[in-house]
């Protein structure tokens, strides 16, 4: 069995990277600084990820584990794995290097020769590319050139709406059934799994700034409307049809930019926007 540690085990992490990873087949291992998550996750060694959408389906991640990111157990899970991910926020990857490469630093004296590759699923440009500079800060000359033969670093981008919505039982995560995950192709080391969901990209500066500057960018104007507004949830803010032209007109215009960069097709980009507009109008999130 494929293992992976994932950083945070916050929504994101659990009811994204960790369920498509676990899916996968992957044994996954959450490492989170926050003690009385880690203890509930390695308690009930499972959770319920609800897809709340048109067609509500409930699925079941199970043999999950977690472990203090400061703790040696870290980085002897870094030993023995085969992919490492992030859903930590980009402000928090400084400190996530080091376990990184202190992990690469045992890898490397116990004489790992398997591929090892690192993707930073943040909501941000490049950020696996400044987790790898902050590790190899880190690291010493002849393990930084031993890394670059045997580990990727590969940007990505990624996109599911997981919102904070309270249930039961504590670990559960709501989600909408849309997600994409987009990874660069050239960065990856040894033979790419067979990954639903995780599509390798020749052209991922594309995909990440069409998803910064028109869905990040549509959920931004909207929420600050919406506030102006006093409206509490998106979907209700969209409702209001002056709220919901301005928002479509702010997306078209950061869109326009975005064809003439990119060389997006204009029937294509208009139906990416449509579709990010009705995510955003779905009342079961």
């Amino acid at each position: 069995m494929k293992r992976a540690i994932h950083f945070g085990a916050g929504k994101i992490g659990r009811g994204f990277i960790g369920a498509l990873l676990s899916q996968a087949g992957y044994e996954v291992c959450f490492a989170e600084a926050d003690s009385q998550l880690v203890d509930e996750i390695n308690r009930r060694r499972g959770y319920t990820v609800h897809v709340t959408d048109e067609i509500c389906v409930e699925l079941r991640i199970s043999g999950v584990s977690a472990v203090r990111p400061d703790s040696g157990e870290a980085v002897r899970r870094l030993v023995d794995a085969d992919l490492v991910t992030t859903a930590v926020g980009l402000g928090v990857l400084p400190r996530v290097a080091p376990v990184i490469a202190a992990g690469l630093r045992v890898r490397k004296a116990a004489g790992v020769a398997a591929p090892l590759n690192v993707v930073a699923c943040e909501n941000g440009v490049r950020a696996t590319s400044r987790l790898k500079a902050s590790v190899y800060e880190a690291l010493d000359a002849p393990t930084a050139a031993w890394a670059e033969r045997t580990v990727g670093f590969a940007d990505c981008s990624v996109d599911r709406i997981v919102p904070p919505v309270a249930f039961p039982e504590p670990l559960d995560v709501a989600a909408e059934a849309f997600h994409e995950w987009n990874v660069e192709r050239s960065a990856w080391v040894g033979e790419p799994p067979q990954l639903s969901g995780m599509h390798l990209t020749d052209e991922l500066e594309a995909h990440i700034e069409r998803k910064l500057f028109t869905l990040n960018t549509g959920h931004c104007a909207t929420a600050y409307l919406g506030h102006l507004k006093g409206y509490v949830t998106i979907a209700e803010a969209l409702a209001d049809e002056r709220i919901f032209g301005l928002v479509r007109g702010a997306m078209r215009q950061s869109g326009e930019a975005l064809i003439r960069k990119f060389g997006f097709g204009r029937a294509q980009h208009a139906a990416y926007i449509d579709s990010v507009l009705r995510r955003f109008r779905n009342p079961w999130l």
